[in-house]
């Protein structure tokens, strides 16, 4: 049967038989791992990777969109409880084209597709409401395109106006949104979320804008503070940030004066957080500016002839008689003059500081040749001291105490011998483990060797090896010849018939017992006979 086989799946093959049990059972499962590998592989290597096709869809659009897909028959993916569908990478631009082609995503409910609904008997409540709602999709989309924003929802309120009506009421909105992941937004993409929505209502200012987080925390209040991440109010955050700008610049300046370690400086500041606006009014103070206003009263008489004396008239005022002729005129003018004025306006940023205390403390074994009058007034220009407004400094010089330093930095250092010492044991092990596992080697190669020796064939086991096959040869060859002749011819006596048979028993007892002496040797050489039966 493996007479039949190509010589290299001969050769294999009975390499294969030579091995031990032990040897055997190592081939098979070396072989039979590399085909579990290579199959699981080849698996991993076929399976395309996938990439997002489309994000935070609707029920409806993803059910579209997973249809169409199904009908083209591309493999896809869904992810985040179906709202994102997931595509090969190789495929998502043509994907998404054709797609776009057949409308999808459509986003029906959201948007300005609404506006595409209208008939003409629609009422204008539902004209505005359909614009409010297109608005707020639209608000959504786009802050859900902002780096870091897993979703978003944005509720106006946008009150209708009024031509009768001088006050009215100004629009608000709310946004909530969710992080991607655990990560959570920073303040400014707050503020860019809370101006981008109040850029996009008419009328809306920034300061009614609230954005609260998924997890219920407000990130920006309708006021307009922002709130800080770590659920701080803005004002306590910014007071933080301003003290360790402080702190930071005057420790600088300090370690650059004593040295690392020997000095500390702390800060508390008390900012005003009030918004506060003025209003004041300028009124020009030339001289030369006439009144705001002047009243001028003229009476003028004129006439000829005697004047006698008369009576009293009405207002006491003597008329003449009529001896003579004349004319009065009684003349009143108010006249008011507009002057030249100056309105202002100012609001004030929250922020500023309402008071600043300043403490430094000077290790005084480094800093006894310090002047601390010089290091206080040299703080108190950096921190912007001003005594009119309550603000203080004081420097002092004392000793420190070192021993939690020393004791810290005699830890850190046993920590760090005891570090290297684990790190040259470990060594030590795993040089001991790879010394004893090649001197293991070693010895399994040198008993192997040995072995080798003991089972090779002497001179004269080879010779007679060698007898015994051209005996067994020739006496197949004479079995071939007597089965040529005829019938009659070629029975041979019964005593011939059983010298042979003994003879050939005898001569495969000793091949039995060198097989099982020396089994590799014995296979060796045979082998080296059939490959030479084969190229004769």
């Amino acid at each position: 049967m493996t007479d039949r086989l190509p010589a290299p799946v001969r050769r294999v093959t009975d390499t294969f038989k030579s091995f031990t049990p032990g040897q055997k059972a190592v081939t098979i499962f070396a072989v039979i791992a590399l085909i579990v590998g290579g199959y699981f592989f080849a698996t991993w290597a076929a399976k395309p990777s996938y990439q997002i096709l489309f994000n935070n869809l609707s029920t409806k659009d993803a059910s579209a969109i997973v249809e169409s897909l199904q009908k083209s028959g591309v493999s896809y993916e869904l992810a985040n409880d179906g709202t994102t569908v997931m595509v090969p990478r190789d495929q998502v631009n043509q994907l998404r084209l054709q797609l776009s082609g057949e409308g999808l995503p459509n986003d029906e409910g959201t948007g300005y597709s609404l506006l595409d609904q209208q008939g003409i008997t629609t009422s204008d409540f539902m004209q505005h409401a359909n614009y409010q709602r297109a608005l707020e999709g639209e608000l959504s989309k786009t802050i859900k395109s902002i780096d870091g924003v897993e979703a978003a929802t944005v509720h106006l309120v946008m009150p209708q106006k009024d031509v009768f009506t001088d006050d009215q009421s100004k629009p608000t909105a709310s946004v909530l949104v969710a992080s991607k992941g655990n990560s959570e937004l920073s303040g400014d993409q707050v503020q860019s979320i809370v101006h981008l929505v109040a850029s996009s209502v008419e009328g809306l200012d920034p300061t009614q804008v609230t954005v609260a987080g998924s997890d219920g925390r407000i990130l920006s209040t309708g006021g307009g503070a922002n709130i800080a991440t770590g659920g701080d109010s803005g004002a306590e955050a910014q007071t933080v940030n301003f003290q360790n700008r402080l702190n930071a610049s005057l420790q600088k300046m300090l370690d650059s004066l004593v040295g690392p370690g020997h000095a500390v400086v702390t800060t508390t500041a008390m900012l005003d957080f009030d918004q506060t606006e003025t209003r004041s009014k300028k009124y020009t103070a030339d001289p030369a500016t006439p009144a705001e206003q002047e009243s001028i009263n003229t009476e003028t008489y004129t006439g000829s002839g005697a004047n006698q004396g008369g009576v009293l008239g009405p207002d006491n005022i003597q008329v003449p008689n009529n001896a003579g002729s004349g004319q009065y005129n009684n003349k009143n003018e108010v006249r008011t003059r507009q002057l030249d004025e100056v309105e202002e306006l100012r609001r004030n940023a929250p922020g500023s500081i309402e008071r600043l205390n300043v403490s430094v403390l000077l290790d005084s074994a480094t800093a006894g040749g310090v002047n601390p009058d010089q290091v206080q007034e040299l703080l108190s220009a950096a921190a912007g001291i001003d005594a009119t407004r309550g603000d203080t400094i004081a420097v002092a010089s004392m000793p420190f105490d070192t021993s939690a330093a020393t004791a810290a930095k005699d830890e850190l250092a046993a920590a760090a011998s005891a570090e290297q010492e684990a790190k040259q044991l470990t060594l030590i092990k795993t040089g001991a483990l790879l010394f004893v596992v090649l001197a293991l080697i070693f010895l399994a190669w040198r008993a192997n060797k040995r072995a080798k020796k003991r089972q090779q064939l002497t001179e004269e086991e080879r010779k007679h090896l060698e007898n015994m096959q051209a005996a067994l040869e020739a006496q197949r060859r004479a079995e071939l010849d007597v089965t040529t002749a005829t019938a009659m011819n070629m029975l041979e006596s019964p005593e011939v018939a059983n010298q042979n048979d003994e003879a050939r028993e005898e001569r495969h007892k000793e091949i039995e017992q060198l097989v099982k002496e020396k089994p590799e040797e014995t296979a060796a050489l045979i082998r080296s006979w059939l490959s030479a039966d084969a190229t004769h």
